[in-house]
């Protein structure tokens, strides 16, 4: 497909958009601090504000030079590793066998078919029948769950608990499937399984490949499993929306690794799912290569061939059309809330899951062209990429639970006004 090549918005738009975002900053328990951006297939920004502060206890400023832990976003960056070595011929996206060797302790997963009563902590378990494979991990068919996302994998940790953030292997190895693998989609450990695959098939640590094959090539610097001290002195700080609308400081999730000595990185699991950190000016470069059919227009190198880059966005769940109006629960209230829907559209009109996001098929309400793909992280982070429109974006927070309203809101409204100014120009 062709994508058009879009300028950067006129000044008085760019005015205008900013003062909509320092509106909501300029209330700190609205949100303390905040960064937006969008960009062209060139690499070009189109806008990029940073507002407020880069944390509520701190008069410091956000800036875009502030380091966000990413969580989910870092799915995409995996399943643009793993489609590297499916293009190399090292992975196969169909292969049980190949799955099975280079990550042998799926043979061993179960299902989690529930408990024996409401009251018994005694799981009942099922054996599955169909293998998994990298395309399920991919696809978030396998059956994997989170805790945070799912009641009853939240149960089966109970009373010490379930933390799919502590940079330990043996962690993820604790989630199990939920149904049979390759029948139903759920959100979940899927794209760490993918990540451990990268990582065996290429004989790197994840961290590694993504430098070497992701972020060197396309000119990206300050993005890692393993903060620098320049990235750390710039970290924004996480925070927590009580049930009361207040903002308070709290703890990083993802902590072990911000702080860990090279020593100790060694042996710390870099999460494919949820581990990095980086600014959202750099990821728009991974984004602006993807709208550029996989090669960065800046510095001329190819990540995926253009192919690839289709299979990426292609729907991989035709026959769920409505999988994202299946309601997720809050299982953790401190990391999420409820979520009716994935991303409201009529419900007339189907929906789908690539390898990189939610596929949202039809025009979306905010202005973005068919068939966008869009996801996001549980610290109330969001991108998109519209192919047709050539259009990327990203905003970035650091607060919990997820589904935060007045992000999403903001969110929403700082990408409608980009095709809104688009449009007049």
């Amino acid at each position: 497909m062709t994508v058009p090549l879009v300028q950067p918005l006129p000044t008085q738009a760019s005015q205008k958009l900013r003062a909509s975002i320092d509106e909501v900053t300029a209330d700190e328990h609205r949100l303390p601090g905040v960064v937006f951006a969008a960009a062209n297939k060139n690499g070009k920004l189109l806008f990029a504000h940073a507002s407020g502060k880069r944390g509520i206890d701190t008069t410091e400023p956000m800036t875009l030079n502030s380091i966000f832990w990413i969580a989910s976003c870092t799915k995409l960056i995996t399943a643009i590793a793993a489609l590297q070595l499916v293009e190399q011929g090292k992975l196969h996206l169909d292969d049980a066998d190949e799955a099975e060797k280079l990550c042998p302790e799926l043979k061993a997963v179960k299902i989690l078919k529930g408990f024996e009563d409401d009251n018994s902590s005694k799981p009942v378990w099922q054996e599955k029948k169909n293998r998994i494979t990298l395309r399920m991990c991919l696809s978030h068919t396998a059956g994997f769950g989170y805790s945070f996302f799912n009641n009853e994998i939240r149960r089966l940790g109970l009373p010490a608990g379930v933390d799919e953030f502590s940079a330990q292997f043996e962690d993820v190895l604790k989630v199990p499937i939920t149904f049979e693998p390759s029948t139903d989609w759920r959100y979940g450990t899927s794209l760490d399984w993918a990540g451990i695959m990268v990582e065996r098939a290429s004989g790197l640590s994840l961290d590694q490949y993504f430098k070497q094959h992701v972020f060197e090539p396309l000119g990206v610097a300050n993005a890692s499993f393993f903060p620098t001290s320049e990235m750390r002195s710039n970290l924004a700080y996480m925070h927590q929306r009580n049930t009361d609308g207040k903002i308070i400081g709290r703890e990083h999730l993802n902590y072990r690794p911000i702080n860990a000595e090279p020593k100790e990185q060694a042996s710390m699991f870099c999460s494919g799912g949820g581990g990095l950190y980086t600014k959202p000016t750099e990821y728009l470069k991974i984004l602006s290569a993807l709208l550029n059919h996989g090669t960065s227009a800046e510095t001329s190198k190819q990540i995926l061939k253009p192919e690839t880059v289709d299979l990426l966005f292609s729907n991989q769940i035709p026959n769920m059309p409505n999988f994202g109006r299946v309601p997720i629960a809050g299982a953790k209230p401190s990391l999420s809330n409820p979520i009716p829907e994935l991303y409201p559209q009529p419900h007339d009109q189907p929906q789908g899951w690539a390898f990189a996001g939610i596929n949202t098929i039809y025009p979306s309400f905010t202005g973005r062209g068919k068939d966008g793909i869009h996801w996001a992280g549980l610290a109330n982070l969001f991108w998109w990429v519209d192919r047709e429109k050539g259009v990327a974006g990203m905003i970035a927070s650091q607060i919990l639970p997820f589904n935060d309203v007045e992000l999403g809101g903001l969110w929403v409204a700082s990408e409608s006004a980009i095709y809104q100014a688009l449009a007049e120009t």
